[in-house]
């Protein structure tokens, strides 16, 4: 599903499109982050300490209305005042820095004084400063002090910039920033992926920035003609699919030249006696004018020497032009620069800060122009002085990992203020981890890092750099001997990594993970995690006190981490069970075997290899005498896998729980039903004496409520848990009737755990409940009501079963839970609970004789959530391609939609086959092909992984475009280009032998030929995804699947790091290859790591979505602002959930009338979209269909059209012309060009779309009708009525079908065929005057109507769903109401009692993407 937020209902929070941008194929769910979203401590411990003394939930009395349900105004009111504690109003100060005049700065309280020094070094006119300090009437200011804790700092106050004298640090730092500063506008770094610099082409569609440009000069009344022809490549049915218009040259670019070299000296450190006059370094320039010279860093600035190159004279020259800013010595002396560097910083200023700012993570592009390689003393520097993170701006020299990851989770939560802190250095470190553990990755596989255990073999060695300890994906010490080997220990690390991810999000307080990245380079997948403190001095044996680190031999088990594992164990679904040690003693675990707990020296208790954290999957570990469920084994389960470390998703788990509880729910009601058919015959009068019951809940339970509703869902389930509750409270109670009468909804499985109140104690449950916030409903956007006949009746049972047992003493509804239990495999007998036992099927794993029953439950589960796997969600994830809920667009997205669902990527094959046997094969076409392509490429990818591993560094290149040759071009027998010298690759050969992980034999590559890759890609499909493909070479799989060569480009380099130059490829060349080994430009290493979230960010965006499906814009509208600040308060400027936030504001704007605002923050969301995510991926794609429909309302045609050809060559290129989303563009398109009259361009598109329409939606669907319409208006306008008429009775008829003529649409529809065929007769009648007088014919003047700007938007907004299309008899509202209605929200503002009066429904006029 391409982020559609907008469309998700608010009762299901964890499709949203949060969790969709996540990169690569890993959505660390955004289920796992709503636990907390509305509990007091982020997470649920805090909770569960409080709960204890009874009226926990009551101490905090604002914080415990914030829990309270999202709906209650209460709740909302209370976070918003909470939040503005933290935006406390900004004040103005002026600032006086040397020879500028004082200018006005708007600060916050809240912000440190450092701020203000990078605002300073940002701004143009102050930009060459770094060395400063900040006065305040003659005093300094402290750096990290916050403003308002500075005594006099008030409105008004001036603030002085003073010199400060240099030291070495400064004086580098120094030069650092003017390097950047003339490199600003260069985008080599967004090329090579350094620094978190990314690409962004928005502003070259834009013409810079979107304020006035692009709008229609009025010419006289006449208005001026815009060019509007695309490009060839653009318009519809064109075959053709160039790469150069993927990156288009930026004129910007090319940087007016400021200085030709600026380097570090070769006189440098200064020798003793220099430095006691003040030396602290020296440089050597060459300015335009070619003129050398050696600059002397001193404490005092920096002035001109006698040096030369060869002669060594430190003196100052005369004049020595003594400046303390380098830019102001080189503005003395070279005019050239003085000139330049001032256009250089307008241009720079001028920029969209979006374009500049960092990303929290390293984005890389899969194709680069060719650059030119400028000298460059910081990055030479950076390369050669061991770097280690940053540490010249950090004291103590390299960073301690481990202590900054813990010490972050160690933050207080108990207030929004802290947690926002907390989430913030959370974010932070983790960003930064992932940066440096990539690095040091990187350095580890070519070579430059030392082992820590250098004697032996390559495979085995380990390493440790800056504080991160690295591994290689290889079995070493047969460790994995029993699980499948290497694959196992290649597979290992991820499932770690989720591990990792699922505890994070659980945030239990004193249980500490590692910190894990897992990057893939260079066919090598190296893991890097942060290092427990003092593990490297003690063998493992003695430091593991808890689990086993020999699969389950041993087993030692701790009482502290039984406790903290505990706490994970319901939101992870995690069970309690004891196994056999090697004394046949029986131990307790509340987690895998593998799982081992270590205390470190700093007394934290660590968790790691959490790689069997979620169950194994049945499907793929065939286990001796265990048979699977038919539905299974008819699908050729369970197969053979590669390792046996095969599990299920977390997504999996929670859906298959969701799924029984409805179950359950279902049979309590049916055996309900009976009893009460029974008793009704013996006795009436019970109810009437037990019902008080009702109204008197037990009092200290309401502690629950606030709790229980951490889940931020406004749920739409609430009749469904409504009743749930009852059910299962029979036996408790009635408890949680307070959930009730409180008035807030929780999911079902959190209801469900607050049942289990009364049978175990209060304290504890409370507190998992609440960590349980992460079961929302994984029906994504079904809701769940619907797959439930009688739920109704269910509900009132229900209730009349808690009425008629007050107590819950009734041993018949006892039995009634009991028997459902059973039917759905829950833990517990007097309630529903179902977890998991992970150490199921593990080989070497024993358990007690007495859990034998226990055992048998467990394995049933397994058997059956592998079966709902095949069973239930594969089904569903093509029901909703079908209806185009989900549009995956290419691999990514496929993926994404995959794991939503909880599918592993190893059921594609399956997947596959289902949708080649659905019968409306034709209308999956696009998901079916999008599906082979991702199977192609991940066999290619597979393959390509073992092919690099044994190529040494000097043939990288001839390797990588000798595998894009015989996996890509038509060309049959590629030969490999050896590297020319066969003497130096022996000579080195010898020497990195033992270095290079790998080694072997490094020219077999060579050997590849074409056929055999792709026999090999046929037999991989097979063997791993048990899909046979019939295609030997790349012709045929084009041929046979209608794959695109450039997109299959696409996905191999994105997956295997491969970045080319980009230029035409002639794919086709019978004759020669097409790659070369100069077209490989680089390789990127693949990146997995934890994700943070902003939980209390996330929860507002929630709410603020749920007013706006309930038609509370403005409210909305404010929620979602506050959302944006929070989310800039944890992540920064940059990042995915940050778009999702402004693309809906923008949309919320534009439907409020405020078109100028949707533009500004709808262009925010595009260039954070291309930064963030990629120039083009599918989100980015959409992004730019909305800025484009935005522009168009703003009256800015050509830059509308613009950006509509733009997203049309990205969808070309990421999915082909054969998509349903295309037709939604090409409406666009087509639109757009009817509006300026360019009627057979726009034919061209409309035609198109309306092919596509009736291909995925079926020929009868209201799309097709609508798409007919549209084409009759061109027609018309074409004055060809007969063609006009043919399109709209086809039309027509679609609307009398499907809605009855009663309809409007039906009756419009009708009206226009009336006037098209008036028009049509004019016509003919003035065409016939004329035959038969000849030139004196009295000619009637016809009406040829150009389109009005007004009629195009509406159509625009019809079709991208901005005005939802009212279908159903009771919302015949006018569309033109749509427009009054909303001028009179704006002016009433509240919309709250408009709402009552005008009733706006969900699938009446909302903004929902259609």
């Amino acid at each position: 599903m391409v982020s559609k937020t907008d469309e998700i209902p608010a009762s299901v929070p964890n499709c949203n499109a949060v969790d969709l941008a996540e990169e690569g194929g890993e959505t660390p769910d955004s289920k796992e982050t709503t636990t907390s979203v509305k509990d007091p401590c982020a997470c649920g411990h805090g909770a569960d300490t409080a709960v204890m003394n009874g009226n926990g939930a009551q101490e905090d009395e604002a914080e415990s209305k914030q829990d309270g349900g999202g709906d209650t105004d209460g709740g909302d009111e209370s976070n918003e005042q909470e939040v503005i504690v933290i935006q406390d109003t900004g004040f103005t100060v002026k600032i006086q820095a040397p020879g500028t005049e004082p200018f006005d700065l708007q600060v916050s309280p809240q912000e440190m004084v450092q701020e203000i020094h990078q605002v300073l070094m940002d701004r143009e006119d102050t930009c060459h400063r770094t060395c400063f300090s900040l006065q305040l009437d003659g005093n300094v200011l402290d750096n990290f002090a916050e403003l308002k804790s500075i005594e006099g700092l008030q409105e008004g106050s001036l603030l002085k910039v003073v010199e400060e004298p240099y030291t070495v640090r400064e004086a580098r730092i120094h030069v650092r920033h003017i390097r950047d500063l003339l490199k600003s506008l260069d985008p080599s770094d967004s090329y090579n992926g350094v620094d978190c610099n990314s690409l962004s082409f928005l502003s070259l569609f834009t013409d810079g920035d979107l304020g006035d440009s692009g709008k229609r000069k009025k010419k006289g009344s006449e208005l001026e003609q815009i060019d509007c022809t695309p490009p060839e490549h653009i318009l519809p049915g064109s075959k053709d699919r160039p790469l150069v218009p993927l990156q288009p040259q930026n004129k910007d670019w090319k940087p007016t030249l400021c200085l030709k070299v600026l380097t570090m000296s070769g006189w440098n450190p200064p020798p003793g006696n220099r430095k006691m006059h003040g030396d602290l370094m020296y440089l050597y320039m060459v300015t335009v004018e070619e003129r050398h010279i050696s600059i002397t860093a001193s404490t005092r600035g920096f002035y001109l020497n006698q040096s030369t190159t060869y002669t060594f004279n430190p003196k100052p020259a005369n004049p020595s032009f003594l400046s303390h800013s380098l830019v102001e010595l080189l503005s003395q002396v070279s005019p050239a620069f003085k000139k330049n560097f001032t256009a250089l910083q307008k241009k720079r200023v001028q920029r969209h800060p979006f374009e500049r700012i960092a990303t929290p993570f390293q984005v890389y592009s899969w194709t680069a122009p060719q650059m030119d390689h400028a000298m460059d003393c910081v990055r030479a520097e950076d390369a050669y002085t061991s770097r280690l993170g940053y540490e010249e701006h950090i004291p103590g020299q390299t960073r301690d990992w481990n202590e900054e990851l813990q010490t972050t989770r160690e933050l207080a939560r108990k207030n929004l203020p802290e947690r926002l802190l907390r989430e913030r250095a959370i974010f932070k470190v983790h960003s930064d981890f992932a940066a440096a553990a990539t690095r040091g990755a990187m350095a580890v596989i070519d070579g430059n890092v030392m082992a820590i255990n250098p004697g032996e073999e390559t495979r085995m060695q380990m390493f440790i750099w800056n504080n991160i300890f690295f591994s290689l994906g290889f079995d070493v010490r047969d460790h994995y001997r029993e699980l499948g080997g290497d694959a196992a220990a290649h597979a290992a690390p991820t499932n770690d990594l989720n591990g990792v991810r699922a505890y994070g999000a659980v945030d239990v307080e004193g249980l500490y993970t590692l910190g894990t990245v897992v990057v893939d380079y260079r066919g090598y997948r190296v893991t890097a995690q942060s290092i427990i403190p003092g593990i490297l001095e003690r063998e493992q044996e003695q430091s593991v006190i808890y689990g086993s680190i020999d699969f389950g031999k041993t087993v030692v088990s701790h009482t502290k981490y039984l406790e903290l594992l505990e706490k994970t164990s319901r939101p992870l679904k995690v069970q309690k069970h004891s196994v056999l040690n090697e004394k046949d003693e029986s131990v307790e675990l509340c987690s895998s075997v593998e799982c081992k707990g270590i205390i470190g020296n700093d007394g934290r208790h660590y968790i790691l290899d959490l790689l069997r954290t979620f169950p194994p999957d049945l499907n793929f570990l065939p286990v001796e005498g265990e048979d699977v469920a038919p539905e299974c084994v008819r699908q050729g389960f369970p197969r053979q896998h590669r390792h046996r470390l095969a599990c299920l998703r977390q997504d999996l788990i929670e859906a298959f729980v969701e799924h029984r509880y409805l179950l359950f729910m279902k049979m309590a009601a049916l055996q309900l039903m009976q009893q009460k058919a029974n008793k009704e015959n013996k006795v009436a009068a019970l109810t009437e004496t037990s019902s008080p019951a009702l109204e008197a809940p037990p009092a200290p339970l309401l502690t629950d409520t606030p709790e229980s509703s951490t889940d931020s869902s406004e749920t739409s389930t609430e009749t469904l848990t409504e009743s749930n509750a009852d059910a299962t409270a029979a036996p408790t109670e009635a408890a949680p009737k307070t959930a009730q009468l409180d008035g807030t909804h929780t999911t079902p499985t959190q209801e469900a755990a607050t049942t289990t109140t009364t049978t175990n104690g209060p304290s504890e449950p409370v507190a998992t409940a609440t960590q349980n916030g992460e079961c929302e409903s994984p029906l994504e956007g079904k809701e769940p009501e619907d797959s439930i006949p009688g739920l109704a009746q269910a509900k009132e049972l229900a209730e009349s079963l808690v009425a008629e047992d007050g107590s819950g003493i009734d041993p018949k509804s006892r039995e009634v839970v009991l028997n459902a239990c059973k039917a759905v495999g829950s833990i517990s007998n007097t309630s529903f609970d179902i977890r998991f036992n992970p150490d199921i099927f593990s080989p070497g794993v024993r358990f007690p004789d007495d859990s034998v029953e226990d055992i048998q439950k467990q394995k049933q589960l397994l058997k059956d959530a592998a079966a709902f796997l095949v069973s239930c969600q594969i089904p569903s994830l093509v029901k909703d391609c079908l209806d185009h809920s989900a549009l995956p667009m290419d691999g990514a997205t496929l993926t994404e939609a995959l794991h939503q669902r909880g599918i592993n990527i190893r059921y594609l094959g399956n997947v596959l086959e289902f949708v080649d046997k659905t019968p409306a094969k034709a209308q999956l076409e696009h998901f079916y092909r999008i599906g082979i392509s991702e199977l192609i490429t991940r066999c290619a990818k597979h393959f390509f992984k073992t092919y690099l591993q044994g190529v040494e560094l000097s043939a990288l290149s001839a390797a990588v475009s000798h595998f894009l040759n015989c996996f890509l071009s038509s060309f049959a027998d590629a030969v490999a280009h050896l590297p020319t010298d066969e003497l130096v690759s022996r000579r080195k050969n010898r020497k990195r032998k033992n270095r290079v992980p790998g080694g072997g034999d490094n020219t077999a590559w060579a050997s590849l030929t074409p056929s055999e890759l792709w026999k090999s890609i046929v037999s991989e499909a097979q063997s791993y995804y048990h899909f046979t493909l019939y295609c030997e070479s790349v012709d045929l799989a084009v041929e046979k699947y209608g794959l695109q060569k450039i997109t299959l480009l696409r996905e191999i380099s994105i997956k295997a790091g491969i970045q080319i130059l980009i230029k035409e490829y002639n794919f086709d060349s019978r004759h020669k290859p097409a790659f070369t080994e100069e077209d490989i430009l680089n390789i990127f290493p693949v990146v997995k790591h934890v994700n943070p979230k902003a939980s209390d960010a996330f929860h507002f965006f929630q709410s603020g979505q749920a007013k706006v499906q309930q038609g509370f814009l403005k409210e909305g509208c404010e929620l979602i602002n506050e959302a944006l600040n929070l989310f800039n308060n944890v992540y920064g400027a940059m990042h995915v959930e940050i778009c999702a936030c402004l693309r809906l504001l923008a949309r919320l704007n534009y439907i409020m009338g405020d078109h100028a605002e949707a533009l500004s923050n709808q262009q925010k969301a595009v260039l954070m979209s291309e930064r963030v995510l990629g120039i083009e991926h599918p989100n980015t794609i959409q992004e730019y269909m909305h800025l484009a429909l935005y522009c168009f309302a703003n009256g800015q045609l050509s830059t509308a059209l613009k950006l509509l050809y733009r997203a049309r060559y990205l969808m070309l290129m990421v999915s082909g012309e054969d998509h349903p989303e295309m037709a939604l563009l090409d409406s666009n398109i087509g639109l757009v060009l009817h509006g300026v009259m360019e009627y057979d361009l726009s034919l061209r598109f409309l035609e198109n779309a309306l092919a596509i329409n009736s291909k995925y939606h079926g020929p009868r669907s209201l799309k097709v009708a609508l798409s007919h319409h549209l084409v009759a208006r061109v027609y018309e306008s074409k004055a060809e009525f007969r063609s006009a008429l043919q399109h709209e009775k086809e039309g027509y008829t679609i609307y009398k079908n499907q809605v009855g003529e009663a309809h409007e649409k039906t009756k419009e529809s009708s009206e226009y065929l009336k006037y098209l065929t008036q028009q049509a007769v004019a016509l003919q009648r003035t065409m016939n005057e004329i035959y038969k007088n000849g030139s004196n014919a009295s000619i009637m003047p016809l009406k040829f109507t150009a389109p009005s700007m007004a009629s195009v938007l509406e159509q625009l907004n019809i079709i991208n769903g901005i005005i939802f299309i009212p279908l159903s008899q009771k919302d015949l509202e006018n569309l033109k109401a749509e427009v009054q209605r909303r001028q009179q929200l704006q002016e009433a503002g509240r919309s709250d009692e408009l709402a009552e009066h005008s009733p706006l429904e969900l699938e009446d006029k909302i903004p929902i993407d259609d």
